[in-house]
């Protein structure tokens, strides 16, 4: 027998849960002569509360062939019979309307779920209320049945904390995912469920952890790193670098943010410099490479031997000596003199050019020894991000958590680095690394960092790295799970990738219309739920959940340390 029929012995349309009947229909939605919506309150069945009539409810229509789930989403009385409700509570005889919106379409021998009616219901077809239980499975009837599956459990129906909502992991991640949500609405939480459900299973799962709130998930399968000096740190975490060979050419003009004509040419001519030395270092002179009134000739030859490296924008220098090497390119492009110019060789050194860039130069050394970028230029010693990443890859652990917490915004630290290390990552997806194990990198407060537009007009870069895993990592094994309280701060090229929406309480109205365009099968009428969902509470919605459902996302037994402070006791014990 069907394992899916064995949940639910006695049928799903059962005469306690009965609604009412179909009075009209539409494309879209039927209107409901709802028999029990004037009653006192709900109903009570096999330990859940049904409203048998309130908005929001997941109702099955009997069609003629299949069945239709649709939910309600408005619930009136007629203006004759408005004035009498208040009676009515009492018994329960004022006739009651209310519209059901058309979600899908559910086989009455198979169980299976599927989006749009395929045989739309005619007038006088009898209405129920869902069963919890099969709301809970509705992830689950959505797909083949197979009782061998893995599943993650992330939460239940909400208002029966009995009926488990279970989904597979690849219709939650296969198309990368998005935690969204307003402060306290429970991104965290969900976040930590999430991952200690994968951890359940053979996962591979790599987190970017912005703030240091989940500290807390330890284990013998959990590895922990962190860049900087965070406050708080997880036990055994290890100081990581993440060396200056990891940021590519663009990064370093548009982190120094070189102003004018003048400092912009310069500076790439002393990156470019730099390069050279280390390629052929007889040509430096205590690490620098000398023009002023200098011979040309091994500088050009070298530079033609090497054209390839020179011209490679990930190509690695010396940046500590950038500082000394930019005044060294403030020179005469030709010797001699006015009259006899001579193009074999460098003039002196041009005290205007000088003067141009002795801002920047400035701005470059403070950059340097700035401890937001300590992990970058000040790192010697410690091992590098990359080592850790493949050392996690390769080896028996489940969780990689990148700590951040330690990095400050100061010369936008954090977004250079995030962005970085999703380019690390994204070539190893490339290089095969993640093929055989897949790996779902968890980035938190995601809008901090993705999409973002940095330097000055002429030297502007966009931090695209984590835009472009969204648009290529699924074919090479590496999946997004981003989680942000500002989905309208994602980009469109970022949120038109993400398949699955886990979405808490949004209040803001421009980041509803971001989930409605983000997701075609959500309209305005659906949305208008998210604003008032409770704490915990979330909408799943997407590609592989084309039946929006509503889940209480069960708490993580490892809690991540979001609360804020603790007025109460904070005061008390301060007077």
């Amino acid at each position: 027998m069907n394992s899916d029929f064995d949940a639910f012995p006695n049928g799903l349309l059962r005469k306690e849960l009965f609604l009412g009947t179909v009075s009209a229909v539409s494309a879209t939605q039927a209107r409901l002569n709802l028999s029990a919506a004037g009653s006192p309150s709900g109903s009570h069945f096999e330990s859940g509360r049904y409203g048998r009539g309130e908005v929001g409810e997941l109702v099955l229509i009997e069609g003629q062939v299949d069945l239709v789930l649709a939910r309600l989403v408005d619930v009136n009385v007629g203006d004759a019979e408005r004035w009498g409700i208040g009676e009515a509570r009492a018994a329960p005889s004022i006739e009651v309307s209310g519209y059901a919106q058309f979600l899908g379409t559910v086989r009455p021998d198979t169980l299976r779920v599927s989006a749009g009616v395929a045989h739309y219901p005619r007038l006088g077809d009898r209405a129920y209320a869902a069963p919890h239980t099969f709301v809970g499975r509705i992830p689950h009837l959505m797909t083949e049945a197979d009782a061998s599956a893995i599943e993650l459990q992330i939460g239940t129906v909400a208002g029966n904390s009995g009926a488990k909502v279970i989904v597979r992991p690849e219709k939650l991640f296969g198309r990368h995912c998005a935690v969204l949500g307003a402060t306290g609405g429970g991104k965290s939480w969900t976040i930590a469920r999430l991952i200690e459900e994968c951890l359940k299973h053979g996962s591979k799962l790599v987190l970017l952890d912005a703030t240091g709130e989940y500290r807390g998930l330890l284990g013998s399968d959990i590895s922990h790193c962190h860049l900087g000096s965070p406050i708080e740190l997880a036990p055994g975490s290890v100081a990581a670098a993440l060396p200056p060979s990891n940021f590519i050419e663009s990064d370093f003009v548009a982190m120094f943010e070189p102003a004018g004509k003048v400092q912009g040419p310069k500076l790439r001519e002393a990156i470019r410099s730099l390069r050279l030395v280390r390629l052929q270092p007889e040509l430096a002179t205590n690490g620098l490479l000398k023009k002023a009134r200098q011979p040309k000739k091994d500088v050009q030859k070298a530079s033609a031997a090497y054209a390839a490296e020179l011209e490679n924008p990930t190509s690695p220098f010396d940046a500590s000596k950038l500082p000394r090497q930019l005044m060294e390119e403030c020179v005469w492009p030709d010797g001699g003199t006015n009259e006899n110019p001579d193009p074999t060789q460098w003039g002196a050194k041009n005290a205007s050019d000088i003067s141009f860039c002795l801002s920047l130069g400035t701005r470059i050394q403070a950059v340097l020894l700035s401890s937001s970028f300590a992990p970058v230029f000040n790192s010697s010693g410690l091992t590098s991000l990359g080592e850790i990443i493949n050392g996690f890859q390769a080896g028996p652990k489940k969780l990689l958590r990148i700590c951040l917490g330690g990095v400050s915004y100061e010369y936008r630290a954090r977004e250079f680095i995030v962005n970085a290390i999703g380019r690390r990552l994204l070539t190893l997806a490339r290089g095969g690394t993640f093929s055989r194990f897949p790996v779902i990198v968890f980035v938190d407060e995601a809008h901090n960092f993705l999409g973002q537009k940095i330097g000055f007009e002429e030297t502007a870069i966009r931090l695209d790295a984590f835009e472009v895993i969204a648009r290529e990592g699924r074919k090479y094994g590496l999946n997004l799970c981003l989680a942000t309280q500002r989905p309208r701060d994602l980009t469109e090229g970022v949120l038109s990738q993400i398949g699955t929406l886990v979405v808490h309480r949004l209040t803001n109205d421009r980041d509803r219309e971001v989930v409605e365009r983000a997701c075609g099968e959500v309209d305005r009428t659906a949305s208008a739920f998210l604003a008032n969902l409770r704490q915990g509470e979330a909408a799943i919605i997407g590609v592989d959940f084309p039946i929006p459902m509503t889940v209480q996302v069960d708490a993580p037994e490892r809690k991540p340390y979001s609360d804020g402070p603790d007025y109460q006791d904070a005061w008390t014990h301060s007077s």
